[in-house]
């Protein structure tokens, strides 16, 4: 071997600055990593609240006002905090175990019905602040115990057992694979709107699940949404993700509920997390649906091409059906969703 043949086997590889391992690259992994302790720790200091849950915080990082009631914790919040410090637990956060703990305690023991089962959506120090039940908030009591079993809690089994009885027997509908929306405390439904939103944040959940325990029929639902939702219904509407239906799952292109939750149209948005979320689910089924990857390129391209403001920057909220902007604001998580799409 000459002295050109070792410096040439020796040499690290120049990917230079437009290289693409970019993302694999160890500097901009730490920088990644300070990112996420940057956020952990803006959370941490103020989050738990002494009488049970999170507080919700302001920009500062400070717990915003609360009512008389004390601050209202709602489900999706207790879980997705769960679910974010089992992550931090897993990077040797300090203190993270502790947010763990007060999360499942409270999930448990406050939104839990113990006698009709379920998970209520808000509470206060008092009581119940909103005793619905909500396949989204469901979806996140799956993420988060299925997130603290990886993590070793001892609660977690308890938790993952209890949240996939009720959502197989609650909401689950197993001749649409996917699930209903919304029923009051005694399980009286609340109507026969059916969404998007819910079944996608599921989708997430069962993966997560699946991961956890290697139980399949977590596996197989999540395929069954992903058919329904993308397979389905986005690929029917040139690759707009569909966000309302009715009870028999027919596109509902005139409905306009909760601004924030519900907004009429388009959510672009979600279109770039299901082209994350398909990318994953298609690897957790060991490659099986090509159709997934297929879709997954789609939805991301054509989102890009018809959701994103060229003149300010940014994935405008909602579209209208006709891609015209509907809500024009710009919020944080569709770029993260993209940035994730385009990781994977």
């Amino acid at each position: 071997m000459t002295p050109t043949d070792t410096a040439s086997d020796t040499a690290p590889h120049w990917s230079g600055t437009t290289g693409d391992d970019f993302t694999t690259r160890p500097a901009h992994r730490l920088w990644l990593l300070d990112q996420a302790r940057a956020l952990f720790g803006f959370f941490q200091p103020q989050l738990i609240n002494p009488r049970g849950g999170f507080f919700p915080l302001g920009d500062h990082g400070l717990p915003l006002p609360v009512g008389p009631g004390g601050a209202v914790r709602q489900i999706h919040d207790s879980t997705r905090m769960v679910h974010c410090y089992v992550m931090a637990h897993q990077l040797g956060l300090p203190g993270a175990d502790r947010i763990i703990d007060h999360g499942m305690a409270f999930i448990w023991t406050r939104h839990r019905d113990a006698t009709h089962g379920g998970y209520h959506w808000g509470v206060d120090d008092a009581g119940l602040v909103n005793p619905t039940k909500q396949a989204y908030g469901h979806a996140f009591v799956l993420l988060a115990a299925a997130s603290a079993k990886v993590a070793g809690h001892p609660d977690a089994d308890r938790l993952l057992a209890d949240v996939t009885e009720v959502l197989l027997a609650r909401f689950w509908d197993a001749a649409a694979g996917a699930t209903t929306e919304e029923y009051a405390a005694d399980w009286q439904s609340l109507g026969d709107y059916r969404g998007q939103n819910s079944n996608m944040h599921l989708t997430e959940a069962l993966m997560a699940a699946y991961e956890a325990t290697g139980d399949g029929q977590y596996l197989a639902m999540a395929e069954r949404i992903a058919d329904l939702i993308i397979n389905r219904h986005a690929r029917a509407e040139g690759w707009r993700v569909a966000e309302h239906f009715d009870a028999a799952w027919n596109v509902d292109r005139a409905y306009a509920g909760d601004p924030m939750f519900r907004p009429a149209g388009t959510t672009p948005g979600h279109a770039l997390e299901w082209a994350r979320l398909l990318n994953q689910l298609h690897a957790l089924g060991g490659k099986r649906h090509g159709w997934m990857i297929e879709a997954a390129r789609a939805l991301f391209l054509h989102t890009c091409a018809i959701g994103w403001d060229r003149a300010r920057g940014g994935f405008y909220y909602t579209l209208t059906w006709d891609d015209a902007p509907d809500r024009a604001d710009r919020y944080w998580w569709p770029c993260c969703e993209g940035i994730a799409a385009a990781a994977v």
